[in-house]
């Protein structure tokens, strides 16, 4: 059986709120898309604004070796021939050789919305369809509110598609526009629908019941051969139908082809550039995709997967283009931390008293407010503290911060005392606020003894409050990641002080870039 992907985020997708694409940013996507092996990226609507016209132009110099570029647009207005159509128009000259029209097939639409007869809706389907392969075009037809419409009035919601059908159209793509449709309902309507129709099916859900990605694996079962979604679900509302859920449950669970073993293994490198494109956190518990899906924590499950990663694991993650990642925490055991001294190259055996040292102190960190998931450096300087394996690079002898007004506008000024080698620098710098200032302060002192810090720059700063009855005495934890722009890594302070939080995390960050400097220049150990 051959399944065709059919790509929206470039369309459906910035319908999601937050997301807005420049016309590079949907460049870039597309040729990201076209790796993945995607066979139709849909780029938007060209008749419906010059951001998306211009795409279709630029689009047109694109090398893909994958993909086709499918430009998506309506049904002809009421009472307006196709070839008058402005919309209908702007699909040919795009340039493209594949469109996808969408009209109504529910009755209620018809009327309400469209304010047409239901014969002028059937007409303005098939003439529509019919002007588009007249130039030539792949035809799709996206048939709005399908589900919604069959549950009201099967009767019209099928003539909607023959309409099409009559047409020649290549496509009846059966949408669940509201994205209520549960996957039972799905399951028998497109049943029925494929016996009353000749022409191969397609399934486009909504995520408002967070049922989308099953409806899609529904509906293949039951015949579709286009499934349409978007990479991490984006879209209005609740979303559209994850294709990075879709594409691997299709290959790997049900064994359908409709990508090459080795375009999976790019599936989270995608899912993931999409969403920085996007400028949006990449969600940590996507499935397949997210940094978490094989990710395991409490000591039972680390120590059984270890020993067999098919104990708690559906997929290998490599598959997917993921890794396997053992966490540390309060629920850890001996195996936990056994695995992290391996995964660093430290020389531990698991029933070892340095194990249960380290395991001691995790907890009691943990109890403090600790919390080392987002933050492995920090995790990894203290394994290496506790066993005497590294020394600390710098000393600080005192720190202050001053936050004053000038002018209207606030100053934030950090003085900053360390001892390197025996030799003391004292130091001061401005930054945009407390935090800053004091980590270009602390850079400043440092970087006459240790130039590669000039590499190093923060890319992210959490504080999570901890204890929220405490008002603004409470305990905060910082979370810090930092970049050298090869690699990237999280630290972790915790006290009543901010400040004192962000300077333990800012100091563990500048001790991990300085070890791994050392480490790399050192002799490996056997």
């Amino acid at each position: 059986m051959q399944v065709k992907l059919y790509d929206t985020t470039l369309r459906d997708g910035t319908q999601s709120e937050y997301i807005s694409f420049s016309v590079d940013d949907k460049l870039h996507i597309a040729a990201k898309l076209d790796e993945l092996g995607i066979h139709y990226i849909e780029g938007g609507w060209p008749g419906s604004n010059p951001k998306d016209a211009e795409f279709f132009e630029r689009a047109r110099k694109l090398e893909l070796s994958s993909s086709r570029i499918v430009a998506f647009g309506s049904t002809r207005k009421a009472n307006i021939k196709a070839d008058k159509d402005m919309n209908l128009l702007a699909l040919v000259e795009s340039g493209v050789d594949t469109v996808t029209i969408f009209g109504k097939s529910w009755d209620l639409h018809v009327k309400a919305a469209l304010k047409v007869g239901l014969e002028e809706n059937l007409a303005m389907i098939t003439e529509s369809v019919e002007f588009l392969k007249e130039h030539g075009l792949e035809v799709f037809f996206d048939a709005e509110h399908f589900f919604d419409a069959y549950k009201s009035n099967p009767e019209y919601a099928l003539a909607t598609l023959h309409a099409a059908e009559q047409a020649k159209v290549d496509c009846l793509v059966l949408c669940d526009t509201n994205g209520g449709t549960l996957p039972f309902e799905t399951m028998e309507i497109v049943n029925e629908v494929k016996g009353k129709v000749s022409t191969p099916l397609g399934i486009h859900a909504h995520n408002d019941a967070d049922t989308a990605v099953a409806n899609s694996i529904i509906a293949v079962r039951m015949g579709a051969v286009q499934v349409q979604g978007t990479i991490n679900g984006y879209g209005e509302r609740c979303g559209n139908a994850n294709l990075c859920s879709i594409i691997p449950n299709l290959k790997l669970k049900l064994g359908i082809d409709c990508i090459s073993d080795e375009k999976l293994k790019k599936l989270t490198e995608v899912s993931r550039f999409v969403s920085e494109i996007a400028n949006l956190p990449h969600q940590h518990n996507l499935p397949y995709v997210g940094s978490s899906a094989f990710a395991h924590k409490a000591g039972i499950h680390v120590d059984a997967v270890y020993k067999s990663p098919r104990t708690y694991e559906h997929v290998d993650p490599e598959s997917v283009g993921n890794t396997r990642r053992f966490l540390v925490s309060e629920l850890s055991g001996r195996t936990n931390i056994y695995v992290k001294a391996r995964e660093y190259g430290i020389p531990l055996e698991k029933d070892s008293p340095e194990v249960r040292l380290i395991l001691q102190k995790l907890k009691e960190m943990e109890k403090q407010g600790y919390q080392f998931e987002g933050a492995e450096a920090s995790f990894e300087l203290l394994m290496k503290r506790a066993l005497g394996l590294t020394k600390p690079f710098f000393e600080l002898e005192g720190f202050r911060v001053m936050v004053s007004t000038e002018r209207e506008r606030i100053r934030s000024e950090a003085t900053v005392k360390v001892r390197v080698h025996d030799k003391y620098e004292h130091t001061a710098a401005e930054g945009n606020g407390p935090v800053n200032a004091l980590d270009n302060a602390l850079r400043k002192a440092l970087e006459k003894f240790y130039p590669v810090l000039k590499q190093v720059y923060l890319t992210d700063y959490k504080v999570r409050v901890l204890d929220t009855h405490e008002g603004t005495g409470a305990k905060v934890r910082v979370l810090i990641e930092s970049s050298d722009g090869k690699s990237s890594w999280g630290t972790v302070g915790v006290s009543e002080n901010i400040i004192e939080a962000s300077w333990i995390a800012l100091a563990d960050s500048i001790e991990y870039k300085l070890m791994k400097e050392q480490e790399a220049c050192s002799p490996q150990r056997g």
